[in-house]
């Protein structure tokens, strides 16, 4: 039987760096998870030898993760949708030292908010968009840069698969191009994601469920085309457990590591409870 690929979100800090957020995805219950390798606002990085790369390989090894289902999210800050040519090329060369930072640390996967088209046109923003990732890939090699599905708030580009296609179709090395579907987000954008017959033959009819390579799993606070943005605990938003449960077990999606995204409660995550009742398919109020 396969695997069910499951995690979260975790932290990275010192002093464990790397080897405390393969513990903490061990204490959640967690076979995959994703982590950032810096502060998310910003582009300031703790040199790779202090990560504790080698430990944190073998911690993996002992837990039986595969580091080829793990995830790294990019910064924030990155808009290499961005028309001034300052501004994108910093931005460019931000992702640059990410993609270099997620091969280093063992990862394939690294997802990337798309980009805004602040002052000019969606056209023009996923032509750099693509612009800076063909670049990026004249010497990266390994690291699939995952464009994720967006909610559609102001000027962002990816809300509906559309975008994300044009972006993938300007791409050179299709085989570094991927997409990350965010079922929060696709509520907010207007997709109905209680129809998963309906979202993943729309996404494979557009872009191709072949790109499809990491699912951020979160419920919504919002109504569906709030463009909003606003996560919820699993089971307690306006998608619902059953619908969320099904992104889970659905057989075209089981080798695709699914990663929550859910807010903490009363202080504490609530990751550990919110895996246990995706495994085990039964809901309990476990926010209490």
């Amino acid at each position: 039987m396969q695997k069910i690929l499951l995690g979260s979100h975790v932290s990275m800090s010192k002093p464990d760096y790397l080897l405390g957020s393969a513990r903490s995805a061990i204490g959640f219950k967690a076979n995959t998870f994703m982590f950032y390798t810096g502060a998310p606002q910003n582009s300031i990085r703790t040199p790779l030898n202090r990560l504790r790369i080698p430990e944190f390989h073998q911690y993996l090894k002992e837990h039986d993760i595969n580091i080829g289902n793990l995830v790294i999210h990019a910064p924030y800050i990155i808009n290499i949708g961005s028309n001034e040519n300052q501004k994108h090329a910093i931005a460019t060369q931000i992702l640059k030292t990410e993609v270099y930072r997620t091969k280093e640390i063992g990862c394939s996967y690294l997802v990337l908010h798309p980009g805004n088209a602040i002052g000019i046109s969606k056209e023009k923003a996923i032509q750099n968009i693509a612009k800076a990732i063909n670049e990026i890939n004249q010497i990266n090699k390994d690291v699939i840069i995952c464009l994720e599905t967006m909610s559609g708030k102001g000027s962002e580009i990816g809300r509906t698969f559309e975008e994300l296609k044009q972006i993938i179709n300007l791409i050179k090395n299709k085989h570094l191009i991927g997409v990350c579907l965010d079922t929060c987000h696709i509520n907010d954008a207007g997709y109905d994601d209680k129809d998963i017959d309906q979202v993943l033959e729309g996404f494979d009819r557009i872009i191709g469920l072949h790109y499809l390579k990491v699912i951020h799993l979160n419920d919504s606070k919002n109504k569906k085309g709030a463009n909003k943005d606003r996560h919820e605990n699993i089971g307690y938003g306006t998608i619902g457990f059953e619908t969320l449960l099904k992104y889970v077990h659905d057989q075209r999606l089981i080798d695709i590591p699914k990663i929550l995204e859910t807010p903490w409660w009363g202080g504490q995550p609530l990751y550990k409870q919110e895996i246990e009742i995706l495994r085990s398919k039964i809901w309990k109020d476990y926010r209490k």
